[in-house]
This record gives structure tokens, sequence and C-alpha cells, in this order.
């Protein structure tokens, strides 16, 4: 062999190498990015969680729900941590959802990752509601969706001043999912039917004041209350309560606010009372407040598959236990996953953001009873199981 011809085999050996090392730290880099999306620290008496995607909104990933499972269980089970704390990084988000515009585009491209992500995200929103530690989310900043789920069913939920909560699901095809058809009927009169369906905003102390936040805390206080909450020595539930109770009681922002919806509230309780979405549209009509028009215009921009599956979600939901609901809501998901609505929502919303959906049906009156009961058929052995 010549010389020439064992230097063209080096430099070919070399481009291998190159391109295996390229590869192999893509690969580390992925898997590290992926790692860090979530960190899981025990620091002094508790479990911490931090959702570790700030420039995403701390958005939530089929990852970080399977890593945030297995720890949960794990401190379950672990007689040296006494409670378990979640929060997001970076100030802007506790978490603005679940990364659904990945879940869209997969959908599309026939990679079939929607009932994986579902099903494991309920069963993550069980185990927060199931919990047998304390758990306490500290949910300042964005807190929508997939991040309501996070922290809504847990025991301890403090809301700060810049706490942004909402349930928009309407506006991309979807419904309020993650056990919204469990606490939003809960809430006060029909408030929740009216969170559900126009995906309305709360904001700071209203977001305790509507019951979705068990605490409110200044901002400037948080850090100082987590150390608080980890400097507990072997804590009980009524230790970590009155640590809760005593920042709540200090805190002077908007106290003397009353609640933003208060003036409404008979508005929403009348309208919202109805069993249908037409009676629901007619009573908005009726009422003719500048309020109540504003909503109907803001309805009209919604999903009519979207609110009929809603309303009667959070019908049934009423009157069903947690799990109940994250069984009926992981079929709402499959069959909205086969439709057209949601893929036509994300592209809307998230995708090209012309903010213009073209829903089908377009009218309420086109969604058949048929449609709708088959949105709620069961998924038999495919169907979520705790």
């Amino acid at each position: 062999m010549g010389q020439r011809e064992v230097w063209r085999l080096m430099s070919r050996f070399n481009a291998f190498k190159r391109t295996n090392t390229i590869l192999h730290h893509l690969r580390m880099s992925k898997h590290t990015d992926a790692a860090e999306d979530v960190l899981l620290e025990k620091k002094g008496c508790a479990g911490v969680i931090t959702l570790n995607r700030p420039k995403f909104l701390n958005a939530l990933t089929l990852n970080m729900i399977r890593q945030i499972y297995s720890q949960l269980k794990k401190w379950e089970q672990d007689p040296e941590t006494f409670l378990i704390i979640i929060k997001g990084a970076g100030g802007k988000a506790f978490c603005a959802g679940g990364d659904i515009r990945v879940i869209s585009e997969a959908e599309k491209a026939k990679q079939n990752i929607a009932p994986v992500f579902f099903r494991e995200e309920y069963m993550l929103n069980n185990a927060v509601g199931s919990c047998q530690k304390p758990y306490v989310a500290l949910i300042h900043g964005i807190t929508m969706g997939g991040g309501v789920g996070l922290s809504v069913h847990g025991q301890f939920r403090v809301a700060t001043e810049k706490c942004l909560f909402a349930m928009p699901e309407t506006a991309i095809g979807l419904f309020p999912d993650v056990g919204g058809g469990y606490f939003l009927p809960r809430l006060q009169g029909k408030l929740g039917y009216f969170l559900a369906l126009t995906g309305f905003r709360l904001k700071g102390r209203d977001v305790y004041r509507a019951g979705i936040a068990t605490h409110f805390v200044d901002s400037e206080k948080l850090a100082m209350l987590e150390e608080d909450l980890l400097a507990l020595k072997s804590p009980s539930k009524e230790n970590i309560a009155s640590v809760l109770e005593n920042y709540h009681t200090e805190s002077k922002i908007d106290r003397d606010k009353s609640f933003m919806l208060e003036e409404h509230m008979d508005k929403i309780n009348s309208c919202f009372s109805a069993n249908t979405m037409e009676e629901i549209i007619e009573n908005l009509k009726q009422d003719g407040s500048s309020f109540a028009l504003e909503q109907l215009k803001v309805i009209n921009k919604m999903s009519p598959t979207s609110l009929k599956i809603t309303l009667r979600q959070l019908m049934e939901g009423s009157s069903k236990t947690l799990q109940e609901v994250l069984t009926m809501e992981y079929r709402l998901s499959q069959a909205c996953m086969r439709g057209h609505d949601f893929h036509e929502g994300v592209r809307a919303v998230l995708i090209d953001k012309d903010q213009s959906p073209k829903w089908k049906p377009a009218d309420l009156k086109e969604v058949t009873d048929e449609d709708l009961n088959n949105h709620f058929k069961s998924l038999g052995s495919n169907d979520l199981k705790f």
C-alpha cells in the first residue's frame, strides 16, 4: 500500500472519529439538557422539585413528568422526607402547561406519543392529589394547564402577586384537563364553569380568593418562606400550615382589594348555571350587560366542540372522584387527538400565531350529541386505570 493510500485511510478514519465524537456530544448534551429540565433535590427536611425550562416557561415534557413521578413516589416512602416543595425556575412562570406543540407535531408525523404523554401526566396529577406527604406548590408567575395539574391537587398552593392563572384550553380545541373536571366545578357558585369555558385569567391575590391557592405571599418573601420550611425539624402537617399561615397573614399586597369578579358573580352564577352551551349563550345575550357581552364575544371565538365537551366534563366531574375524572379526561384527550380542532388550535395559536383557527364544525348547532358521546366513550383495555 502506497503512502498516499495510507494518508487517505487515516484521514477517513479521523473523519469517522470526529463524526462519532460529535454524535456522542450531541447525545450527551441532549441527555444532559433533558436531565436538567427538572431539578430534584433533597434539602433539609424536604424534597424540592424545580421545573427548569425557564426559556419555555417551564412547559412540561414527558421526560419531566417521568422524573417527577418517580421521585415523588420515592420521597413519599422516605421517612427522612417530611414535605415536598415544587416551584418553577426563572421567575416568569411556575409552569405554563404541557408542551402541546410537540404533541401535536408528533401526532401529525404519525409518532403516537399522545397516549403515553396524557396517561403519564394524569397519573402524576393523581399522585399529587393522593400524596401522603404535605405538598407545597409555590405558584409564582404563569400557572396554566399542566402547571395547574401539578399544583391544584396538592395540599398547599401558595400564590404571589405575580401569579397568573388560566385554563385556556377551549381556545386550542382541547378542554381544561389535568383534573379540571374535578376542581373547577367545586369552586364557588359557577365560577369554575366560567373560568373553564372562557379561559378567563386570574391574577395575584384573586387566585387565592377564587379558592385555587390556599395561601398568598408577597413574592419578595418567597425565598424566605422556602428557607423557613426547609429549616423545620421533622415537621407535622400542622407545623407546615402554621409557617404558611404566618406569611399569609403578614402579606399586605392587595389585601384591601375585593375579588375582581365579585361584582359579576351574580351574573356568572345565573348565566352559567344552564345545562347546555346554547342556553348559556342565550342567558348572556338576555343579560345584555357589557360584562355578559364581553364573555359572549370570547366564547364565540372558542372551538364549539371544546365548549360542549367542557360543559359536560364539568357537570359529570362535579360528582366524580379525582381518579374517575382523570379516567374520563383521558378518554376525552384521545378523542381530541383524533379530531381536527386540537391540531388546528395549536397551529393558529402556537405555530403560525395568526389567532384565526378554522374550527370544524364551526357552529355549536353542528356538534351533535352523537359526536359528544363518542368523546366520552370508554377505551376498554386502553382506559386509564389506577
